[in-house]
Formats: C-alpha cells, sequence, structure tokens
C-alpha cells in the first residue's frame, strides 16, 4: 500500500519533470522566436469567452464546496476565480462583441483585475481556518468582487492609467513586463503553497491545484515573452491556461464529490449512534437490570416475563432497522413494529396509549424509522416526564398532506420556558432528515402535542 510519503514523492518526481517539459519547450519557442502567435480575431473572442465560462464554473465549484466544508481556503479559491471570470466577460468579451478594439482601458482593467485575483489565489493555500456562517461569507465575498471589478476599470479611466502595452515600435512597455512578470511570481507562489499543504495533508485537490498552477506559471511566462499582446491574436500561453483550467474543474469536482461522500458518512454514523441510544440501547439495559436483581435474590418468576419480553423487543429492534433502512416500502411492518412497541410500553398499565394509522399513508423507507423513533421519543417522554395517563398516535391525511400527531393529557410545560432536552432535539433532527415539519404544542395541566408534517 502506498503511503503519504510515497505520494508526495511520486508527486515532486512528477512536477518535476512537468517543469522541464514546458520549461525546455517554452525556451526553445523563445529562442527560435516563435511566441509571437497567430491572427485569429474570432479564435480570440471565443478563447475569451471560454475562459470567463471556465473560470465561473471553477468559482461555483468552489464556492459549493466551501458550502460543504466551510474552510476559508475554497473561498479565497472561489472569489478568486469569480473576479477572473468577470473580468474576462466584461472587459475581454463584451467589447469585442460589437467588432470593436479592445481599448487599453479595458485590457488595464482585465489584467489588473488578474492580477488581485492571483493575489488571493497566492494568499489562499497558507489559511487553515474554517467559517461558520457560510452563505453570509460567500454574499459578501460575491458582493466584494461585484463591486471591486467595475471599480478598478473605473479608477484606471479616471486617471488616465490606460496606456497601450505597448510602444510605438511593438515593444513592451516597462509597466506591462512588470504587470505579466508579477503575475507569473503570484502563480508561483501560489503553487509552492498548494505543494505544502499537499505534502502536509495528503487531500487530492491539493495537487490537482498545484498541476493546473504549473501551467499557469508558464501560461503567464509565454505571455511575458510574447512581442504582441493583441484582441486580436491567439498566444500559445492560452492553450497552456485553457488546459489549466480543464485540470482545475476535475480537481474541484473530485474534491466536492469526496466532501460529500465524507458529509454522508460523518451522517451516517450519527445516525447509527441515534439508533443504538434510542432502540437497543434502552431494551439491553433493562435486560441488563433484569440480570443484576436475579443476582441480588430476586425471585425468577418475577424477573423471568420482563428479561422475555426485553429480549423480544431487542429482536424486534434489530429486525425493524434492517427492514426500514433496506428499499422495501409499503406500512405493514411499520404498523406491526409500532403497535408491538405500544403494547410492551403499556403492558404495566401506567399509560394507555391508542394508535391509529390511516392505511392509505405509505411511508417510504427512511421515513419508517425517522417516525417510528419520534413517536417512541414522544411516548416515553410522555410516560417518564409528562406523568401522562392516556396518549394517541395519529398517522393520517390532512389537506392532502401527510401527517404524523403524538398527544397526551400529561402535565404539560410552557414551550417559551422549557429547555430544549436532548430528546426534543433529536426529535427534530430525525424530522429534518426526513425533510419533515416538526412542530411542538403544550400547556401547563393541558399536556402536549407533537406533529410532523411529511414532504409531499
Amino acid at each position: 500500500m502506498q503511503t503519504r510519503s510515497d505520494t508526495y514523492r511520486s508527486w515532486v518526481i512528477g512536477e518535476l519533470l512537468l517543469f522541464a517539459l514546458l520549461g525546455s519547450s517554452t525556451a526553445f519557442l523563445a529562442l527560435s522566436s516563435s511566441l509571437d502567435g497567430y491572427a485569429l480575431p474570432e479564435a480570440r473572442l471565443a478563447l475569451d469567452t471560454a475562459f470567463a465560462v471556465f473560470a465561473t464554473i471553477v468559482a461555483i465549484l468552489a464556492a459549493v464546496r466551501f458550502r460543504v466544508e466551510g474552510r476559508l481556503m475554497d473561498l479565497l479559491v472561489a472569489a478568486a476565480f469569480f473576479a477572473s471570470g468577470l473580468a474576462a466577460f466584461a472587459f475581454r468579451v463584451v467589447p469585442l462583441l460589437g467588432g470593436e478594439q479592445l481599448g487599453p482601458e479595458e485590457a488595464w482593467a482585465a489584467i489588473c483585475v488578474e492580477l488581485a485575483g492571483t493575489a488571493v489565489l497566492a494568499a489562499a493555500p497558507f489559511v487553515h481556518r474554517r467559517i461558520a456562517s457560510r452563505r453570509n461569507a460567500l454574499a459578501i465575498s460575491a458582493g466584494a468582487v461585484i463591486v471591486a471589478v467595475p471599480t478598478i476599470w473605473l479608477v484606471i479611466t479616471a486617471v488616465g492609467a490606460g496606456q497601450p502595452l505597448e510602444g510605438p515600435s511593438g515593444v513592451r512597455t516597462a509597466w506591462s513586463t512588470l504587470v505579466f512578470g508579477l503575475l507569473a511570481l503570484l502563480a508561483l507562489v501560489a503553487l509552492i503553497g498548494f505543494g505544502l499543504r499537499f505534502r502536509r495533508y495528503g487531500r487530492d485537490l491539493d495537487s490537482w491545484f498545484a498541476l493546473a498552477l504549473t501551467l499557469i506559471v508558464f501560461a503567464d511566462l509565454h505571455y511575458l515573452l510574447t512581442p504582441v499582446i493583441s484582441s486580436g491574436y491567439v498566444l500559445q500561453g492560452d492553450f497552456l491556461r485553457l488546459l489549466s483550467y480543464g485540470v482545475l474543474l476535475v480537481g474541484v469536482w473530485r474534491a466536492i464529490s469526496e466532501a460529500e461522500f465524507g458529509r454522508a458518512v460523518a451522517e451516517e454514523r450519527a445516525r447509527i449512534a441515534r439508533e443504538i441510544h434510542d432502540g437497543l440501547a434502552q431494551y439491553l439495559f433493562a435486560i441488563s437490570t433484569s440480570v443484576s436483581m436475579l443476582e441480588a435474590g430476586a425471585v425468577l418468576d418475577d424477573i423471568l416475563p420482563r428479561l422475555k419480553k426485553a429480549s423480544a423487543a431487542a429482536q424486534q429492534e434489530a429486525r425493524f432497522a434492517v427492514l426500514a433502512l433496506s428499499s422495501a416500502s409499503g406500512t405493514a411492518p411499520f404498523d406491526a413494529a409500532l403497535r408491538r412497541y405500544v403494547d410492551f410500553l403499556t403492558a404495566d398499565g401506567a399509560l394507555d396509549v391508542e394508535v391509529e394509522i390511516d392505511p392509505s399513508v405509505r411511508l417510504d423507507a427512511d421515513e419508517q424509522i425517522e417516525i417510528f423513533r419520534i413517536v417512541q421519543e414522544g411516548l416515553a417522554n410522555a410516560r417518564k416526564h409528562a406523568e401522562a395517563r392516556h396518549a394517541e398516535v395519529l398517522i393520517a391525511q390532512r389537506a392532502g398532506r401527510r401527517t404524523v400527531v403524538v398527544r397526551d393529557d400529561g402535565a404539560g410545560f410552557e414551550v417559551d420556558d422549557e429547555p430544549a432536552g436532548q430528546g426534543l432535539r433529536n426529535m427534530r433532527l430525525r424530522a429534518a432528515s426526513i425533510e419533515g415539519g416538526f412542530s411542538l404544542r403544550s400547556q401547563p395541566g393541558v399536556g402536549t402535542a407533537i406533529e410532523v408534517v411529511l414532504r409531499t
């Protein structure tokens, strides 16, 4: 089995080989004066459109991953590529749609936004925080980008900084050389940062980012060495940048899939823990208590019926959990399991429970187990805490919606004053897990009613 160190070593070797290949090809093209590009205005417009679309897609995928895991790194990546995509569309695509040439203000605005976005991308691998309020953070960052992009264009236009990228003789100006050099340097910093993250955490996404940034570094070097930058030319660096976006799309998509899988595993673990706590653990505790009573000298004839009931209920719990988690549908197994539980709960006569289930109401497999647990928790609370004498369980259709009601005549309480216990939180979580609405009504001396409205 390959260890993390072996994986990192293989990645380093691959990066060095890629650097050698791209470096040698770049040097050959520069020395042979083959970096002039090709005069293809229509292809230039198509490439800029592709850059805008791909950058926006990468930003959306990074934002989705941020919503899943809440990493600040993903938020910065999303902001950087959203800015690049917005600038490419606003300053490189829209001005050319009318058949006009790209003006110096638009060209410089696009480059400056690209520079700012690359700076943000270079900072992304060095932050390790998580953000709790993810929706607000996404909204703020998107708003900041939407405001910043036109602001940069307005500043360049106002101060008259939009000078041509090339001098009168076609030689690149010092400012344009400096900017393209900074772009390559910032991309290299980002590459190193994601390489270090990959070495530290071994996450697949970091290696994909590093690969894409390797291509971007050499794309920026091609732009730096290319004597002509024009809206009518297609350059060799454009193909490297296009390839880098393809690598980014694959890498971020794979990372989202892994994050969703990890979240599903975590949710499944939490659900299984609730199943054990709410179901089998209760009956196993009853069996253990009965055995302890026997060891203390209790009469076997008094304890044996309790042991039989508890063991039978534990077996039923296991059978029902397996059945409800399978793909089987229908309510007959659910009805039988619920009525057996009610019979077990009311065997000592302390609580009377009336169960009414509309045969036309059908519950999905995932709904069966969660509704069973909600009813179980509600009846247990009515018996232990509310000291109710009578309770009813109603599963029926109301105004075209499937509803589940658990009502008792216990002590009740003021809902606003009652702190939410673990049992109530579990019921809310269970209802939410099956996309159901949960409501609680209670009054002192009147009783408590729990209602779950199931998805349509």
